[in-house]
């Protein structure tokens, strides 16, 4: 879309308020948003949805050459600094603007002086915090560059197929049919990926339960437990549920699965979901007290711990995190992480696998915590195989992945 609407901008401008003075999420947000307004088309949701996430991608880039300024401070901003803000992205993306009233404080030329001035300094031209890029820098060395690089390109959609209901090639034939067209990817046996971004959840394909909007490099996770039909597996900190579907899929809906999160309200969803993709082996029970663990000691035969992380290798699908994450988080999140580790870690029965999985990037989440907790459990688990998947070398999400066996 080449052409402003007034009211499609004013319902980004509100987005925007939304997530920097009442510091929102943004996925809530623009969904709250889209819901205000059943006469906006697929197009103008697009727009509306696309405009905010792009304004908050580039936040800081885009507060500097706007002539607002950037603090590493939050601070309230106006309802006409935010519109300020919106032309500006505007004309960064290279269209013209409209001679409204809101767009006046907007100088091209100033821009474009302050643009030229920053574009050498990457913390800025990158639009991330100062503490976020020495950060990055102190633990990816030359890797961080072009990890950022790739970290603020625009997300690909990917789809999992359902392969209790349905097939790749049986579902890109239903996909193209109904006018939605992908292509599969190596080495992720479920995949498919849209060639243009659309809203694929009002399709029947998706209602009927033939596949789940799940990125690339989530769905190597659930492959690396290598699970069997009849296995009794853990969902530790399942959410809702993507991974545990997954799984069940990989199991051919024999066994049992037990999903266990400490939101309960996330288990509600995954059970909706479960509903929807024909799987009947999922059973949720929400960590409510120490107790729900202990009982579940030695006995199962896979084991993921997919836990709470920086979500640093997310960046390019939720953009936001960027300007809520901070150094203390960071700090609380690795000790999570230990502690998960330590204690979930004995659900496992002798024999048994577990996968330790993040969405980061850093090596203090990942192959750092494993190693400190190999060290400390050094007669009990054993390293059977890692991997690295980041935005640069895989095209898709970043994720860390090391499955460990329990020997004693």
């Amino acid at each position: 879309m080449n052409k402003l609407y007034p009211n499609l901008v004013r319902a980004v401008v509100a987005a925007i308020q939304q997530i920097f003075n009442e510091k929102r999420y943004a996925d809530k947000v623009i969904e709250k948003i889209l819901k205000s307004n059943k006469k906006w088309g697929a197009r103008d949701r697009a727009f509306i949805a696309e405009s905010v996430y792009e304004i908050v991608r580039w936040w800081r880039l885009l507060l500097e050459i706007s002539g607002v300024g950037y603090r590493e401070t939050p601070r309230h901003l106006d309802e006409a600094t935010i519109w300020q803000i919106f032309g500006t992205w505007w004309l960064y993306e290279g269209r013209s603007l409209p001679h409204w009233v809101e767009f006046e404080r907007i100088n091209s030329q100033q821009m474009q002086r302050t643009y030229d001035r920053v574009t050498d300094i990457r913390k800025i031209i990158q639009s991330i915090p100062d503490w976020l890029d020495e950060l990055g820098e102190q633990a990816l060395k030359d890797r961080w560059e072009i990890e950022l690089e790739a970290s603020n390109q625009l997300a690909q959609v990917v789809l999992r197929t359902n392969t209790l209901k349905t097939t790749r090639v049986a579902l890109q034939k239903a996909l193209y049919e109904a006018g939605i067209d992908t292509y599969p990817i190596k080495d992720y046996p479920a995949a498919l990926v849209l060639k243009e971004r659309r809203n694929v959840f009002g399709s029947e394909l998706f209602k009927k339960g033939l596949f789940e909007i799940q990125d690339a490099g989530s769905q190597a996770i659930a492959e690396m437990l290598a699970v069997q039909p009849g296995m009794r597996v853990i969902d530790a900190c399942a959410g809702a549920g993507g991974k545990t579907l997954h799984l069940a899929a990989l199991m051919a809906n024999q066994g049992r699965i037990i999903a266990l999160d400490v939101v309960a309200g996330k288990l509600q969803e995954l059970r909706k979901r479960a509903r929807r993709a024909g799987i009947s082996i999922v059973e949720t029970r929400p960590i409510d007290n120490n107790k729900v663990i202990k009982r579940l000691t030695a006995s199962a035969d896979r084991l993921l711990l997919d836990v709470p992380c920086s979500g640093l290798g997310v960046l390019r699908r939720n953009p936001d995190a960027k300007w809520k994450l901070s150094p203390d988080f960071i700090t609380q999140v690795q000790q999570m992480q230990a502690n998960i580790l330590a204690n979930y870690s004995l659900m496992v029965k002798p024999g048994g696998q577990l996968v330790y999985a993040t969405c980061s990037l850093l090596p203090s989440e990942n192959e750092q915590q494993v190693e400190k907790f190999l060290h400390e459990n050094k007669n009990r688990f054993k390293l059977l195989t890692e991997r690295h998947l980041t935005p640069a070398t895989h095209g898709f999400d970043g994720f860390y992945m090391a499955a460990l066996e329990r020997v004693r």
